[in-house]
């Protein structure tokens, strides 16, 4: 199935609800106490996703989290002005950006998306392994996502700089995702001293509820029960990649990874909505694995979920808020 089919059969579900948007681009009306949904996206380098994560939200009414990956903002001519820690400048395990004009649609993306009520967070730049990394390295990093994405405008040549800016670029990012989901002291230690909110690179047995004993908030991606043996793995698009393939590419057959994808995915929140109602977390990438497998999965499995009254997609800073005050209270569901 195309995508622009696949698109247009997410439409007319959507539109065939007896649920309905208030205005297009805005949430369902939900329950005074949902079932919270966190769906995010690391790297966030393709245009194409950009697009097609942005119209299944508006078709859905979920709000989305994109940790970015700063060097997709520097293009190849100018990747000598990333200095990673510990590491010859220009250096990255990801690349770097193709072109300034590609760097000007993802700029759009991104403020298009911002503005739509998602949120992006940071994954810092060249997607290096840094759980040996001290505080002063990652202080450096973090120096580095917030000059390139405060500067991305000008240090490319570009105009159209949008009003406010480099205010969303200096103060508006909250949270942040490790690549490779590698953690050290040297990381908790910096992202309390740059006053980030929280931290989404932890890993749970099962979904919790975040840690909210320190500075910084600490998410926990879930592993959840998967295939005909319902054996965990992390609710992530790569490692399911792995679990069906062994990372190698593959045709999806009959869609047997992306059914059993997205029945893990509806399995996992059946299980909350029943249960202890503590926060499902999704994690994806903007790669196409096993031929699209886990991103069909994911817009079955918004397209069904997303728009009941009483479950709630939205992004990691708005699910620290909507939560704080039932916290504390001592009120820990959802």
């Amino acid at each position: 199935m195309s995508s622009l089919v696949r698109a247009g059969a997410i439409a007319a579900f959507v539109s065939s609800s007896t649920l309905a948007l208030a205005e297009p681009g805005q949430s369902f009306v939900k329950s005074a106490d949902p079932q919270y949904v966190l769906i995010s996206f690391d790297n966030s380098n393709g245009i194409a996703e950009w697009k097609r994560s942005r119209a299944l939200a508006d078709m859905t009414g979920a709000r989305f989290t994109y940790f970015l990956s700063c060097v997709f903002l520097i293009p190849r001519d100018r990747r000598a002005s990333y200095d990673p820690p510990s590491l010859p400048a220009g250096k990255s395990n990801i690349g770097f950006a193709p072109s300034r004009d590609d760097i000007a649609e993802r700029l759009t993306q991104i403020w298009g998306a911002r503005n739509e009520g998602h949120e992006i967070g940071s994954h810092a730049c060249g997607h290096f392994d840094g759980k040996d990394w001290s505080k002063a390295d990652w202080m450096s990093e973090f120096r580095s996502f917030r000059t390139t994405l405060a500067n991305a405008y000008e240090a490319n040549g570009l105009g159209g700089e949008p009003a406010g800016w480099r205010d969303f670029a200096n103060f508006g990012i909250k949270g942040f995702r490790a690549p490779y989901l590698s953690t050290g002291p040297g990381l908790y230690h910096a992202l309390a001293a740059k006053g980030l909110a929280y931290d989404a690179s932890g890993v749970s047995r099962e979904p919790q509820q975040p840690d909210r004993s320190g500075t910084v908030a600490r998410f926990a991606l879930p592993q959840i029960p998967e295939g005909p043996k319902e054996r965990r793995v992390l609710a992530m698009d790569y490692n399911l990649f792995v679990r069906h393939s062994g990372g190698s590419e593959r045709v999806d057959e009959g869609a047997v990874f992306e059914d059993r994808a997205y029945s893990a995915f509806m399995r996992a929140l059946d299980k909350e909505m029943a249960g202890e109602r503590r926060p499902l977390q999704l994690g994806f990438h903007f790669t196409m694995m096993n031929g699209g497998a886990y991103w069909r999965a994911l817009e079955r499995f918004a397209a069904e979920a997303c728009i009941r009254p009483d479950v709630a997609c939205i992004t990691y800073s708005d699910y620290l808020g909507r939560t704080e005050t039932a916290i504390a209270d001592g009120d820990v569901g959802g």
